[in-house]
């Protein structure tokens, strides 16, 4: 199907427009509906990445007009390739879990607690597919809105000021890309382009200055998402009081958004000012790496320790994605699929207690393998697979990264941050051991019941993919290998050869098409029946 990827990213708001004609008080069938359409839109989604070829090509490209008003005009024009499947398959299939776990969570408003959820996942959707800038922009927003609402409404005690901190926190940066984004338009106009497209940005010649000031811009929206110290002081709060379908989306996916802007725009459209900027950006994540680790390690709150292990675990993908090469590159698209397997699954571990005893501090706890053993399994399954256990997801990530960055010109970087990974077995290893081991003397923890059928059901997913993507990740990498390398082609002989600032960003080559996807290549016919067309992105009808 030729709009498989609109089907994908609107079948949520299907579900929303279902569930306005449900009474309020039918909570069960609100939870159903909102859960079965999530659950369709995995299976729809399932189709993209079967029919992925694996090539550098967009595939499965939607280009439209969509609005024209005097000299802004904007296209609906999508399309993944191997750098944003995972990333479509990772909200897809995250989205069904978080949803069951709402079912015995979340009692007041439920249907407006299902409504947000159905609107973010299409905001996410959305982000990740977008080929048009102001398209991207729309629904980078767009996921703003109901994830301050569900901190703000369904959160604990201080959600308000958590998710005040959080809109505000984002909307600066939201504001700050959104005039780069006009800057960059017109001088898009001046060179000829007609439209926000992306993929006719990456010719634009722009003298440094610009390229430096853009840059910054769109890195510093990109870096309060990940987020990044010092700009990360919004996401232990807002992770601390979101409820658990909220911590589990917030860190599987929001985060994400991140990360991938940093690999699909502020790179590749400013490779020369990523480079100048590289040395700075990588001490900013490695201090995030040590920096995270050491204050998890005295955290009481169970969930805030988890909320600053992801500061720590996103520094590694930042680490990876400024080494400019192949490894670390992979590497850290592959942690941002770990990440949000491993902390999704620990945030929901974290809402399975405290539904039962209604805490989240360590020292209420002990003895907890002995009352629960099925808990204490999965617990320290999940728990190995967030310190990168060898046979789990996170070792994969991990390691790539590391071997990619001391490849690069970040070697003395990366042998600090190696000292993250023995932190993270640290402050992980001793929450694990002393929640579930000791002695069971609480009588509140005495009476605690295991985990049942429906929680089971949640965790089993993610724990498969735990061990497929740490015993056999080929598949995913084999999909992402195309597009990185041609990322890498783009940005690596700038990285090669600018030591200082150089005037003016060099010529294209001759005999280059002028338009080039963000893994650097000319638009060219691609395999595959939904390959992207060999013409121009913004002629395309």
């Amino acid at each position: 199907m030729s709009n498989l990827l609109s089907l994908t990213t609107f079948l949520p708001v299907l579900g929303v427009l279902l569930l306005l004609f449900i009474p309020k008080d039918s909570k069960g069938m609100l939870r159903n509906v909102a859960f079965a359409t999530t659950v369709v839109t995995f299976l729809v989604s399932l189709p993209i990445m079967f029919g992925f070829q694996s090539n550098a090509e967009f595939q499965f490209v939607e280009n439209v007009p969509w609005i024209a008003a005097g000299p802004f005009v904007m296209r609906y024009f999508v399309g993944i390739d191997g750098i944003s499947l995972w990333l479509v398959m990772l909200t897809t299939f995250i989205m069904p879990i978080a949803v069951l776990s709402t079912y015995t969570a979340v009692e007041e408003k439920v249907k407006e607690y299902m409504i947000l959820l159905l609107l973010l996942e299409t905001g996410m959707l959305g982000a990740f597919i977008s080929l048009d800038m102001f398209l991207f922009y729309i629904f980078w927003e767009v996921m703003l809105i109901p994830m301050y609402f569900m901190i703000g409404i369904w959160g604990g005690k201080n959600r308000i000021y958590a998710a005040v901190k959080f809109f505000i926190y984002t909307m600066v940066g939201s504001l700050l890309m959104l005039v780069a984004l006009i800057y960059l338009y017109f001088k898009g106009l001046e060179a000829g382009f007609t439209n926000f497209g992306l993929l006719q940005f990456f010719n634009l010649q722009l003298p440094m200055s610009a390229q430096v000031w853009l840059f910054l811009a769109f890195a510093l929206a990109f870096a309060i998402k990940v987020p990044m110290f010092p700009l990360h002081t919004w996401l232990p709060d807002a992770h601390t009081e979101a409820p658990t379908a909220g911590s589990v989306i917030l860190a599987a996916i929001l985060l994400k958004m991140g990360t991938y802007g940093y690999v699909r725009f502020a790179i590749p459209l400013f490779p020369e000012a990523a480079h100048t900027y590289a040395p700075l950006i990588a001490t900013l994540a490695v201090i995030g790496i040590i920096y995270a680790a050491l204050v998890a390690m005295v955290q009481e709150d169970v969930k805030k320790l988890v909320a600053y292990s992801s500061v720590a675990h996103l520094g590694f993908v930042m680490l990876g994605v400024f080494a400019f090469n192949v490894e670390g590159i992979t590497g850290g698209l592959l942690q941002m699929i770990n990440h949000g397997i491993s902390t999704g699954a620990l945030f929901l571990i974290v809402g399975f207690i405290y539904e039962r005893r209604h805490t989240r501090l360590i020292t209420d706890f002990g003895g907890l393998s002995k009352q629960m053993p099925v808990f204490a399994t999965i617990f320290m399954i999940v728990t190995f697979s967030s310190i990168g256990l060898p046979g789990t997801n996170g070792f994969v990530g991990e390691f790539l990264v590391l071997i990619g960055a001391f490849e690069s010109e970040l070697r003395w970087w990366t042998i600090i941050a190696t000292s993250g990974v023995i932190l993270s077995a640290v402050y992980m290893l001793w929450m694990f051991q002393r929640v579930m081991f000791g002695e069971l003397d609480n009588p509140k923890n005495q009476k605690l019941k295991d985990l049942n059928a429906r929680e089971i059901g949640i965790m089993v997913p993610l724990i498969v993919m735990i061990f497929v993507m740490g015993i056999y990740p080929k598949p995913f990498i084999d999909k992402m290998d195309p597009a990185v390398k041609k990322l890498v082609s783009q940005v690596r002989p700038a990285s090669m050869n600018v030591k200082k600032m150089p005037e003016a960003v060099p010529a294209s080559p001759a005999g280059h098409t002028g338009i080039e996807t963000p893994a650097g290549h000319p638009a060219a016919p691609a395999a595959g029946p939904h390959a992207a067309p060999a013409v121009n992105p913004h002629d395309a009808k």
